[in-house]
């Protein structure tokens, strides 16, 4: 499993060891051999990574799900447009009810339309990434290796479905409506969003910005300091918050979360919060609906 399982039962035997109400700094997760590192220039980037240099730089919100990862913890790693329906209804059906999702595909509507006439689906999807902000919203898809791009080149031209506006970059093997018009004027160019994605994933959303508490009586709310940006990853168990470096209200944010976010650990010095997931395709919702307490806003 490509997830961080190590970083899981680091924060479980910290936990093991601490008594009721102690939360202990948890380690950085590892970085994936998935991701571009600072130690490996040249590897392609994941979805978070590579979609980054096509969000306008005035977005305030990014939700990525990586569909190749989704497919490979659901034992669907072979999963394409070309597969059985009743295979790919299958997965779905299973993808919506355990997966951690922040998009159930922006194709899938059209996919009958699509591989009719195109040869392509939502399953020829490898990652999506979708974007609002107040010059409006956008999305993002990465094609799978291998898909022949003359059917998506053909359905752009015909501007099919969500793919109207879209524009194809071969090369990428990217379908974007709304991007930005270049990486100087996207996400990408701002060192404080990079440092909040990288490494696998099944889905990961970053804020710019902080969410206001539910419930603005909290304690630990008079703890916490200002919150520039933050971001969530979500795999198959485990939940990392990235706040950003040198976070001193990193304990108390920590303790604001609630189920289905559970047996949470903090590091205060690279600014993560780790969490187990009793119900990842809950917590998804939670974060769609910005639901996350631990990005609650200072008073």
């Amino acid at each position: 499993m490509r997830y961080w399982g190590a970083a899981l039962a680091v924060a479980a035997a910290a936990l093991s060891g601490c008594s009721a109400g102690e939360v202990e700094p948890a380690p950085a997760p590892p970085s994936s051999s998935a991701g571009a590192t600072a130690d490996d220039p040249e590897a392609d980037p994941d979805p978070a990574r590579a979609a980054l240099a096509l969000v306008p730089d005035d977005a305030t919100t990014l939700a990525v799900t990586d569909f190749d990862q989704v497919r490979l913890e659901l034992g669907a790693a072979l999963l394409t447009g070309a597969s059985a329906p009743a295979e790919r209804e299958a997965f779905w059906r299973r993808a919506i009810a355990q997966a951690p999702l922040l998009s159930t595909g922006v194709l899938r509507p059209s996919d009958a339309r699509l591989l009719r006439d195109y040869g392509f689906a939502q399953d020829d999807v490898a990652w999506e990434a979708s974007f609002t902000g107040p010059s409006g919203e956008g999305w993002l898809a990465g094609l799978r290796e291998g898909l022949d791009l003359t059917g998506v080149r053909r359905a752009v031209a015909d501007g099919v479905g969500p793919l109207a506006g879209g524009v194809l970059d071969e090369e990428a093997r990217v379908l974007a409506v709304g991007a930005a018009p270049d990486e100087g004027a996207s996400w990408g160019a701002e060192p404080v969003l990079v440092e909040l994605v990288g490494g696998a994933a099944m889905s990961t959303y970053v804020e710019r910005g902080c969410v206001s508490p539910a419930d603005p009586a909290l304690d630990e709310l008079d703890e916490l300091d200002e919150l520039e940006a933050w971001s969530v990853s979500l795999g198959a168990l485990l939940a990392t918050v990235r706040l950003g470096a040198d976070r001193g209200d990193a304990f108390a944010r920590v303790r604001l979360a609630e189920p289905p976010f559970a047996q949470g650990v903090a590091d205060p010095v690279s600014g993560r919060l780790g969490y187990a997931m009793t119900d990842p395709a809950l917590a998804a919702r939670r974060i769609l609906a910005r639901d996350a307490p631990f990005a609650a806003c200072a008073p």
